[in-house]
């Protein structure tokens, strides 16, 4: 045999080697003690029911921005898409028409507080005279009249200035609320009138979830309560609103009423639009197994309770959860009150490892 050969028949032992191997879960190497867990008992408890409906997301405070003047759009500070304050700028009119008019309004108003004036003087000058008698009732009545006018003339320059400031004002058209812009109705370049369309914004900072409630149901659902909601599309995002409305009003084909759930959006991860499930209490009490919910870990798609068996191994149960209560969750599948679910050291355990307990206490519900 050739020195060569030599040298290639260990390799192809090792590649054997290799490939033989389990690929199964991993077992524990031989001699290493039990792996170290915290354990609890599965208990039946009074549970009350709760009522999981779909919902959609509104915004609480959403329109139409409208412009209050008419004009020429020649600037769009805020585009589709952008947040804004309270009071930032959303689109600017030109006003170079207006600020003429300004000007003129300015210098007749300078006119006529001169002529007001003369006339005050005048009119002074007739009281003189009248009561020396030389001059007429008429000829008072006159002066009198003369200075009643440019004292009106006067009053509606300053109006009508007072006018032209506030378009002129009201040609940079500001948020009334803050917000976010989703759609943008005007463009720079058109002419827009009193009352035409500018953008249309949402606030983000506080919304409503929408929810219609089987009638049965009804008698049960308090205003300003306590409820939970969780998104489909925000996977792990639980979020506390409050029953901020109970419409009491049913929909006359679906029979069922109107409810509105306000709720905080910190960071704006929810938006409007997105399908949330409201979990509402039913007024329904029954009994059923709870574990501790830091019994359940996920993995892969299951959600998963670790059983601890007499000859200190673990069982893997495959579950689904409902209702919580306190730190414990109603569940469903291979467990049953009694049995040790595993609490503590569970993230890693595999289905047969050997373990060492020792119990723990969770206060119930």
């Amino acid at each position: 045999m050739s020195p060569r050969r030599h040298l290639i028949r260990p390799c192809l032992v090792v590649t054997m080697a290799i490939l033989a191997a389990p690929t199964g879960p991993r077992a524990q190497p031989a001699g290493m003690p039990p792996t170290p867990v915290r354990y609890t008992e599965a208990r039946e408890h009074a549970v009350n029911r709760v009522l999981r409906l779909p919902g959609a997301v509104e915004s609480r405070t959403a329109g139409v921005v409208s412009s209050e003047v008419a004009g020429l759009v020649i600037e769009l500070p805020a585009r589709e898409g952008r947040t804004v304050r309270r009071d930032q700028p959303l689109a600017r009119l030109r006003t170079t028409a207006l600020e003429l008019r300004l000007q003129a309004a300015a210098g007749q108003l300078r006119e006529a507080e001169a002529r007001a004036h003369l006339a005050e003087t005048t009119l002074a000058r007739a009281r003189e005279l009248f009561a020396q008698k030389v001059t007429s009732e008429q000829q008072l009545d006159d002066a009198l009249s003369e200075l009643s006018a440019w004292q009106g003339r006067l009053e509606t320059l300053s109006a009508e200035i007072e006018r032209i400031k506030f378009e002129i004002d009201r040609s940079t058209i500001r948020a009334p609320y803050g917000g976010t812009i989703i759609a943008e109705r005007a463009e720079i370049g058109t002419w827009i009138d009193i009352g035409s369309p500018v953008v249309e914004m949402v606030s983000m900072d506080e919304l409503e979830i929408r929810v219609d409630v089987p009638e049965r149901y009804y008698r049960n659902l308090q205003s300003k309560g306590s409820v939970t909601v969780t998104f489909g599309s925000l996977p792990g995002l639980e979020v506390e609103g409050r029953v901020s409305a109970v419409i009491p009003r049913a929909d006359p084909q679906a029979r069922t009423f109107p409810l509105k759930v306000r709720i905080p959006n910190q960071g704006g991860r929810v938006g409007v639009g997105m399908l949330a499930e409201v979990a509402l209490p039913a007024g329904e009490t029954y009994r059923a197994t709870m574990v501790p919910k830091d019994a359940v870990v996920r993995q892969g798609q299951d959600l998963v309770v670790f059983l601890l068996n007499g000859d200190q191994t673990v069982e893997r149960a495959t579950v689904t959860t409902s209702e919580g209560a306190g730190s414990w969750v109603v569940v469903e599948g291979g467990v049953k009150a009694g049995q040790k679910v595993i609490t503590r050291g569970n993230e890693r355990l595999q289905a047969g490892q050997p373990v060492r307990g020792e119990p723990i206490e969770y206060a119930l519900p």
